[in-house]
């Protein structure tokens, strides 16, 4: 029953996640969090964490963390990545056929326009889902978000932000 119920959980994080990672973040939030209660939110946060550092999308690598954690099983881990990716690989073998034929119709650009007002209210409730007591929300925790926020305005390089901050957080927490 476990394997059905996450089968069908990301495949509707996959159908309906419009906008990429982030974008799916408040979807994955949703199912397995406060649907299923599979994982704690602070669980999430640091799912999402790790996924920003591992390749992939955020989606991918958290469906299969949480496959596996689920149902204990590298089969759990396979079938969760399966079922967010299906809807993407369908709907672009049949979108790609028709997509450049209908790129200019006024129909198609509406819908296309219409949904990124939808795209950034999902991504800004991605971020929502971070702010939370049981997360990371101390002053230390602050203090490195200022100064990576700072550092990413004045164009550091993100590979050394993330290396510095992880350093800051084992010195600060480990």
């Amino acid at each position: 029953m476990i394997y059905l119920q996450l089968f069908l959980s990301y495949l509707k994080i996959g159908f309906f996640g419009f906008g990429g990672g982030y974008a799916m973040l408040s979807l994955i939030q949703h199912e397995v969090v406060i649907s299923h209660q599979w994982i704690s939110n602070s669980e999430l946060t640091d799912i999402i964490a790790i996924s920003q550092m591992t390749p992939g999308p955020i989606s991918i690598n958290s469906a299969t963390y949480i496959g596996y954690v689920v149902t204990g099983n590298i089969w759990g881990a396979i079938l969760a990545t399966f079922a967010v990716c299906l809807p993407s690989i369908t709907l672009m073998i049949v979108i790609t056929r028709f997509y450049l034929a209908l790129q200019d119709n006024l129909y198609i650009k509406s819908a296309m326009f219409g949904m990124r007002p939808m795209i950034l209210a999902m991504i800004g409730l991605a971020g929502a889902v971070l702010f939370t007591p049981d997360t990371f929300m101390d002053a230390a925790s602050w203090a490195i978000f200022g100064v990576v926020f700072v550092a990413t305005l004045r164009k550091v390089d993100p590979i050394w932000l993330i290396v510095l901050s992880g350093a800051a957080g084992y010195l600060i927490y480990g």
